[in-house]
């Protein structure tokens, strides 16, 4: 007998641990390689060029096993890989492994699908890494202060769960967008009358037709003389025309009256001659010219800018200053419009501060400040934002009684510990169009339509940066829609300098103009508001990135809106 037999046969309970220790290597061993087994497959197919496949889940947790989740530095660092074989580039980088399940696409209900799961989200939604389904360490990657992942969890966070997996498929950011937009104009919408002075960043949701002629009746367009016949013309003395006089009598053949600007032509007249190039000689009572007159010179005739009838602007036209103007020229006192629609800001997280310095884990709240004047801008009525904190009932029970046509939440769409949109959502029989975007920075933002016909719910990640995407992806076109605007031709600048791509998600640059060309900015991270403070708007780069030179779609920002008369963007 060995020394190993005769230990073993003297201790049977030590034995029996290093053949469960044993027994546990080898199941590690096999979950390990069936993980990144898995991994490769759904890279390959996101190219196209394998069907994922379903592999058996291991019988036990192997606690060494690698974390296969998308590494948030590679959306914005220039030496990202793009091979598609990589098992660290997923274009699900935010969310569960995409199904293949056809029943699983972006339209399904929320209620027909799982919880979020650590085990099926190999990265957080709110852009930081999370541990895998195998327990791997977290990477301190770009955390996001309104994220709260297993790894920066809310200082009232509770012990990480893991509900079952929640399968989805991720919507490409062009189709993204377009679902939006067609949510939101085909969302019926009542007309209300607005008085002229109320009326101001809504949409016309009737033309505005000319009830008169503008201008209703011939007018001089300068001050000086109105004239009948060639000259040298006799000079009628008196106080002469003076605008808001009735009807003139008949000016005979070579006479002059003085005119001023606005007053009403008499009948008979043939020209205006402005001051100074008239000179009245007072002794003999004539007026003369050294220039060629011209018949009908500086008369604006009835009829010149519009006919009782024309219409003067469409329905789906903004109100603007101008608007009301020419409304208002026109014969109108009030205007039938669009309301505008009604948007409630939910701000979600307990770490955040609404003043002060941030201390002892604590952060300012960035989105709620920035969020309401932006959607205001874009045309929307906006309450004041509410910080729920990481509160499920109390989200719950506000989506309940919210009249809101849509409602905005910032940060909880990601699968933490203290991530409750989701669930929410599912336990109140919400329909989830959209979980997830192939868009970088903002991946994990989300639409939804709460039961019965409800509000829509536009889920925008933590990171400011990443919520500013959601905001221009998701919520600008729905509100656009919602409030009767057209959508703006899309306009395209080229790249002064080569900008990087994502592998297989679009990505949104700050940029400036330069002249007929956009630069872009740095500071553009996730979790950074610097770059988009000073953008004038965010290029679209494809996957793969752009050249310099390359021609790209501008998103325009609106900061007319910043002006201190307006309600609405007039961009």
């Amino acid at each position: 007998m060995s020394a190993s037999q005769e230990y073993h046969a003297a201790d049977p309970v030590r034995a029996a641990e290093e053949f469960h220790a044993a027994e546990n290597l080898r199941v590690a061993e096999a979950a390990r390689a069936a993980e990144e087994e898995r991994a490769v497959e759904q890279a390959l197919a996101l190219v196209g060029r394998r069907t994922p496949t379903s592999h058996p889940t291991p019988s036990r947790p192997d606690p060494t096993g690698p974390n296969t989740s998308f590494d948030p530095a590679i959306s914005s660092h220039p030496t990202a890989s793009s091979d598609p074989s990589d098992p660290t580039i997923s274009s699900v980088p935010s969310g569960p492994t995409a199904s293949s399940d056809p029943t699983a696409a972006s339209g399904a209900s929320v209620s027909d699908v799982g919880g979020p799961s650590l085990a099926s989200s190999p990265a957080s939604r709110s852009g930081a890494r999370v541990p895998s389904a195998h327990g791997a360490p977290p990477s301190p990657h770009n955390p996001s202060p309104h994220s709260r992942s297993p790894h920066n969890p809310s200082p009232h966070s509770t012990s990480p769960h893991s509900p079952s997996p929640r399968q989805h498929r991720v919507t490409s950011w062009p189709d993204a967008r377009a679902l939006a937009e067609r949510l939101g104009t085909s969302t019926p919408r009542a007309a209300h009358r607005l008085s002229l002075d109320r009326a101001l960043g809504h949409v016309l949701a009737e033309a505005v037709v000319a009830l008169t002629d503008l201008p209703s009746f011939d007018t001089s367009a300068m001050d000086g003389w109105v004239v009948a016949g060639p000259g040298p013309w006799t000079v009628h003395a008196g106080q002469g025309l003076l605008a808001g006089q009735g009807t003139a009598a008949p000016l005979p053949d070579g006479a002059a009256v003085r005119i001023a600007t606005g007053a009403r032509i008499p009948s008979e007249a043939t020209a205006v001659i402005r001051s100074e190039h008239a000179h009245a000689d007072e002794s003999k009572g004539l007026l003369h010219t050294d220039r060629d007159v011209v018949p009908g010179q500086d008369i604006r005739p009835r009829g010149q800018e519009c006919r009782s009838g024309d219409q003067l602007l469409p329905v789906g036209t903004l109100v603007t200053p101008p608007v009301i103007g020419l409304a208002a020229a026109a014969g109108y006192d009030a205007l039938i419009a669009t309301p505008r629609p009604r948007v409630d800001v939910l701000v979600l997280g307990d770490e955040l501060l609404t003043a002060g310095l941030p201390r002892e884990g604590l952060i300012r709240d960035a989105l709620g400040p920035m969020l309401v004047p932006w959607l205001r801008a874009l045309g929307a009525e906006v309450t004041p934002p509410r910080h729920l904190g990481d509160d499920a009932e109390g989200l719950r029970r506000t989506l309940a009684t919210s009249e809101a046509d849509l409602i905005v939440t910032t940060g909880g769409t990601a699968a933490g510990p203290v991530d409750h949109v989701h669930p929410v959502l599912a336990g109140t029989g919400a329909t989830l169009l959209v979980d997830g975007v192939a868009v970088r920075p903002g991946h994990p933002m989300l639409l939804a339509r709460l039961a019965d016909e409800g509000p829509y719910l536009v889920g925008l990640p933590g990171n400011p940066l990443a919520a500013v995407s959601g905001l221009l992806t998701l919520a600008e076109p729905l509100i656009r829609g919602i409030a009767g605007r057209s959508a703006q031709e899309p306009f395209r600048a080229p790249m002064r300098e080569e900008v990087h791509g994502h592998p297989q998600d679009t990505r949104l640059v700050p940029v400036i103009y330069r002249g007929d060309s956009v630069l872009p900015l740095h500071y553009n991270g996730p979790a950074m508001l610097r770059g988009v403070a000073a953008a004038d708007g965010l290029a679209v780069v494809p996957p793969g990135g752009v050249r310099s030179g390359t021609e790209v779609e501008i998103l325009d920002l609106p900061w007319a809106s910043a002006t201190p008369w307006t309600e609405g963007c007039f961009t």
